[in-house]
């Protein structure tokens, strides 16, 4: 399926419908495989120790999903997560962004199914793997 949304729609649309996520999550770069996107890590992604939460890998990892999705079939809004899994591998690199590598495995009329690496930025190891599945809405 071609891409619809390049990167600078999808991160104009987060920001007019997710305005609670402020500067922290946008997308870098759209291919044809997926996507890239980032986690912009502030103090409110830190749990104790300095280390980067799970709930903010999570989120990474599920946006990044969301938006690869909406980067083939447009803003649909309502498209949203049915499955989810993820390992979390080792500890991020303190003080640099997370970036989620994002690849669709399957994209249906009803299911899309991704997968997604999440690196702490210009490291070549996982930090997190994840696994997802979406339900797309009826079109039309």
């Amino acid at each position: 399926m071609d891409i619809v949304m390049e990167a600078g729609a999808l991160n104009a649309f987060l920001k007019a419908e997710f305005p609670q996520i402020g500067d922290s999550y946008s997308i870098d770069h759209v291919s044809q495989d997926g996507l890239v996107a980032r986690l912009s890590v502030n103090d409110g992604h830190l749990r104790p120790g300095g280390t980067i939460s799970g709930p903010s890998m999570f989120a990474l990892a599920d946006l990044a999903v969301y938006c690869a999705v909406l980067s083939r079939i447009g803003p649909v809004g309502l498209a949203v997560t049915t499955n989810a899994s993820i390992d979390f591998m080792r500890k991020p690199v303190a003080g640099r962004d997370l970036l989620a590598e994002c690849r669709l495995l399957k994209l249906g009329r009803v299911l899309a199914v991704a997968d997604v690496l999440i690196r702490s930025q210009d490291e070549p190891a996982p930090v997190a793997r994840s696994s997802m599945t979406y339900s797309i809405p009826p079109r039309g």
